[in-house]
């Protein structure tokens, strides 16, 4: 019978020590799983306004112990209260900022007869409200409109940014059919009292609902949450609150012609990259996540099996994904 000799050791048979080799091997495998998706109690989630430049924003915040910040920007029609389930997942390892635009949610509404919406103004008090928060460094979790607020931001803040983390946001125009590449176009350039009705008409109930949060889930309905539209349609009440949206709708375009400026500053500075997207998302779809490689080819990409609201479909998914990354990157910085 052959065996195995190690020094001080008893000689064993070469087939039980290949067996406790693979044994040890499995466990190490099973523990690094186990660990990644080991469950942290949450912090509680507190709810607060602070004044930026004359305006009340509000923002939810948890896990401020943690040194990590990740700061949560929302998309249409929303506001941080698509985030009600990822931060629980997140707030026992980090510290998590979720605001509401000017003009969404809790936060202030300046009339819009007076107070002309577009994606600049959003971004400025976004970074009013962490300035006053003294957040010196963040990362930046991104979705739908949360993809130009941020953009903005971190063009005007190049140093602050410890990480990007990507759900269906667009920087790239191969994220965006050619139809909805005119649609935005034409929000943009025709100001006709009959455009104007039909951007209107995507902040209505039904839109909301069945344009939006049922669109990509017609065969799961069941698993949308109804507290979400029911809390966006309790902000969109008013003609004001509405022509809000539209008047984003109609600035939105500008995003377009923008991207190569941040395309540029993702070539520049290479951020750590986690990509996350749901791929049955026919309105910003998975070429634009794909397309994010081109300049940042060390972006970890996942194309999960959800729609525009991936983070309301898989929020766990999500926040594993998001804990894995941060955690190789927190392990990578330590060893530089």
């Amino acid at each position: 019978m052959h065996t195995t000799i190690h020094k001080n050791f008893k000689i064993l048979p070469a087939h039980i020590v290949s067996f406790i080799v693979f044994l040890l091997i499995s466990m190490s495998t099973l523990t690094a799983k186990i660990y990644a998706a080991d469950a942290v109690w949450p912090s509680k989630t507190t709810y607060k306004y602070v004044n930026v430049d004359g305006k009340k924003i509000f923002y939810r915040e948890a896990g401020k112990q943690h040194k990590q910040t990740i700061v949560l920007l929302h998309g249409y029609p929303s506001s941080s209260h698509s985030y009600r389930e990822l931060i629980p997942l997140l707030s026992g390892r980090f510290h998590i900022i979720a605001p509401d635009y000017l003009g969404s949610g809790y936060s202030e509404k300046p009339d819009p007869n007076t107070q002309i919406y577009t994606f600049d103004l959003l971004a400025s008090y976004v970074d009013g409200l962490l300035k006053k928060l003294n957040v010196n460094s963040y990362s930046l979790y991104i979705q739908d409109f949360g993809a130009p607020v941020g953009f903005r931001m971190l063009l005007k803040n190049t140093d602050k940014l410890n990480a990007l983390i990507v759900q269906n946001g667009n920087a790239y125009l191969e994220g965006l059919t050619p139809a909805r590449q005119a649609f935005f176009k034409a929000a943009n350039q025709d100001r006709s009292k009959e455009q104007q009705a039909k951007l209107y008409s995507f902040t209505s109930e039904q839109a909301i609902i069945n344009k939006q949060y049922l669109r990509d889930v017609q065969n799961k309905t069941q698993i949308m949450n109804p507290d979400s539209w029911t809390h966006d349609l309790s902000f969109l009440q008013t003609k004001s609150d509405r022509l809000i949206q539209v008047q984003l709708f109609q600035d939105y375009y500008n995003n377009l012609l923008d991207y190569p400026k941040w395309q540029a500053y993702l070539r520049k500075y290479q951020p750590p990259t986690l990509i996350v997207w749901g791929k049955n998302d026919p309105a910003f779809i998975a070429q634009g996540a794909k397309a994010y490689l081109k300049d940042v080819p060390n972006a970890e990409l996942h194309l999960l099996d959800s729609g525009h609201f991936t983070v309301e479909e898989q929020p766990v998914e999500v926040a594993k994904y998001i804990v894995n990354f941060m955690d190789k990157l927190a392990l990578k910085n330590t060893q530089k």
